[in-house]
Order: C-alpha cells, then structure tokens, then sequence
C-alpha cells in the first residue's frame, strides 16, 4: 500500500509536450511548473534546444524524449515512484494515453484548443476527445469553457471535466507605457499561421491605415505565412506602415510602444498573450472566439468583433484609435480582472488541488 499523499510538494509530476518554440502553451506550462507544487519534469517529445535551455535556465527539470520507446523506458524507471502524467498537445497526450495505461499511471490532459481546420487535424481532434473518454484519463482540464462544451459534446465523463484557465504571476518589471506620441500602433502576437488569422488581421489593417495616416502597424512572430503576409502589405504599399520583426523573445519593450493587440484568431483558448496585454495595460481589440468572450466583456474591458469579421474588427480598432477615454477606461477595467480572476498564484493552487486528488484515487 503506498503512503497517502497529502500535498503535491513531493508528488512526481511528469508533462509531455511536443513543440516548435516558445508560445502561449510553453509559456503556460513554464509558469505552471514555476508556480505550483510538485516535482515537475517536462519531457519534450520533440523541440527545438533553444526551448528545452529556456526550461532548464528557468530551473524547471527537463529532458528530450526522442520516440515512444525513448518515453516508455523513462516511465519504466520512475515506475515506482508513481508519477502523475500531464499531457500538453496531441502528441503528449497519444504518447501519455499509450505510457499511462500500459503502466497503470495516473493521467491528467490538459486542453489548450484544437484548431481543426485541415483533414488532419479534425481527424487528431476526434481522437483526442475520443482517447480522453476512455478509462486511461482520469481528468480533462480546459483552459476556457469553450472547450469544456466540445468534450461534453464529445461524451467525456462530467466528472473528468475541469476548466482552469490560463493565469499569469505577478509582474514587477513592466514598463511604462511611452506616453503620448504623434502616430499609434495595433499590434499583432503570434505564429503567422492560418489558425491565428494574420491575414485576418491585414484585411483590418490595411484599409485602416488607409484611411488613417497617423496609424502603423507591427505583426510580432514567424510562420508558413510570412512570404504572402508581406506580398500584401507591400502591394498596398504599406510596407514602411506594416512591418514583420520577426519572432520576439522579449515582450516587455514591445508593450511600451503599443496602443492595441489586436487577436484576430480564427481559434483560441485563453490566449496568455491577451493576459499578458491586459497586465501590460495595452487595450484589447479581438475575435470573439474560444475562450476570449470569457474574459472580455465588450466596452467595459475589451473591445469585441464577430469571429472573422474582419470589417467588425477594423470598426473596432477605428473607435479606439478615436477615443483615448474609452481606452483609458478598457485598460483600467482589464488590469483589474486580470489580477482578481486570472492570476496564477490562485489558479496554481486549484492544479494542486486537482494533482492531490487525482494521486489520491490512482492510489486508493
């Protein structure tokens, strides 16, 4: 009989993620580790080095998992232990679901949002929502209710089911924003792929800075649609207007120089950097999809569009740029609900929760 388990500082807890880079299910998981108690391991069952280093500076134990059988042999030996495995993304969770139920370990999946767009990946969205049915998943957690409703769709015990959201520490070294200036800046964050909506975003932009000279805008991140992304923006004429850094490692400086983030995402969960803006004090402009309508209440917090409305949207960010009260107002109220309802140390404690009382059952 093992010894019962009262809290999760001396719980074994393993997390499977496969990635290309550092973005809001990274950034949540590293959080996550910083934050809650346990003895967390991540094993990225493919990355880049740069990322896995990024882990390992942060002090959180990380490995490279080449392969199933590469993870097999690592739970085989930590057997004993009786680890908890937390899945990440669609990988982790087929490779975790393979690993938990051959060795009869407790299995937590953690749901960031599908993005079922390409036959592939409708088809990985069923099996998952099929594979977290099964006897193997002790709980499914969802980082915004709107992937909860797919899970229950999908028949997934209520009782599996928990919505944490995504939830961010305390931050001591934000900036100032940079005060007045003469030209203002939407911002778009993310992976220029087509689940992000970037071109979204330029059906906005581009008319927008049209009709506003005084309006530039900056696309923040790297992916398969840069080349078309910039072929627009330089047909307009815009390129001098609408500029593509690149992927940034360090938002801080950027929070400084923007007035809006504008999330023009086809699909989301609770996107951490929308939290991250709403901490920063940067207005939101956004879709009104996943978990965003969760978090934003139009005109008190946030300012709404219909998803893919790119006309909504660009009326949106025009009623901002215009009313420098109103963005005031969006910006205090954000900071606001940011820390009484999305901040990690409170969200930390819920996972503890959930980790104690998932051991607790595999162990009874």
């Amino acid at each position: 009989m093992n010894a019962p388990l009262g809290t999760t500082h001396d719980l074994p807890i393993i997390h499977l993620l496969s990635s290309g880079g550092f973005y809001g299910a990274e950034r949540m998981l590293l959080d996550h580790c910083l934050a809650t108690p346990g003895q967390h391991q991540v094993l990225f069952l493919d990355a880049p080095p740069e990322l896995i280093a990024r882990f390992r500076e942060a002090g959180v134990d990380c490995l490279g998992c080449a392969g199933l059988g590469a993870l097999l042999g690592h739970l085989r030996q930590r057997r004993d232990q009786r680890p908890l495995i937390n899945t990440h993304n669609f990988k982790g969770l087929l490779f975790g679901w393979i690993g938990a139920t051959l060795l009869r370990l407790p299995l937590v999946i953690t749901q960031h949002g599908f993005t079922p767009r390409s036959r592939k990946q409708k088809f990985y969205t069923w099996l998952s929502l099929q594979l977290c049915r099964t006897a193997s998943v002790d709980r499914v957690v969802c980082v915004a209710e709107s992937i909860a409703v797919l899970h229950r769709q999908a028949n997934v015990r209520t009782d599996k089911l928990q919505v944490i959201p995504n939830g961010l520490p305390e931050a001591d070294d934000l900036l100032p924003h940079s005060g007045e200036r003469q030209r203002w800046l939407a911002g778009y964050v993310g992976r220029l792929s087509s689940e992000k909506g970037p071109d979204l975003f330029l059906d906005a932009l581009i008319p927008l800075c049209q009709q506003y000279p005084q309006l530039d805008a900056v696309m923040l991140g790297d992916g398969p649609e840069r080349e078309s992304l910039q072929t627009r923006i330089d047909e307009a004429g815009l390129q001098a207007r609408i500029t593509l850094p690149g992927y940034q490692t360090d938002m801080r400086v950027w929070w400084r120089q923007l007035d809006a983030l504008v999330i023009s995402s086809r699909t989301e969960g609770t996107p951490m950097i929308l939290l991250e803006a709403m901490q920063a004090g940067v207005p939101v402009v956004a879709f009104s999809v996943g978990g965003i309508p969760d978090v934003l209440q139009d005109r008190h917090n946030g300012l709404l569009a219909a998803p893919t409305d790119s006309t909504a949207l660009a009326r949106q960010i025009g009623a901002l740029l215009g009313d420098p009260a109103l963005a005031g107002e969006l910006i205090d109220n954000a900071k606001r609900t940011q820390r009484d309802r999305y901040d990690l140390k409170v969200l930390a404690e819920r996972w503890s929760q959930l980790y104690i009382r998932t051991a607790r059952e595999a162990r009874a």
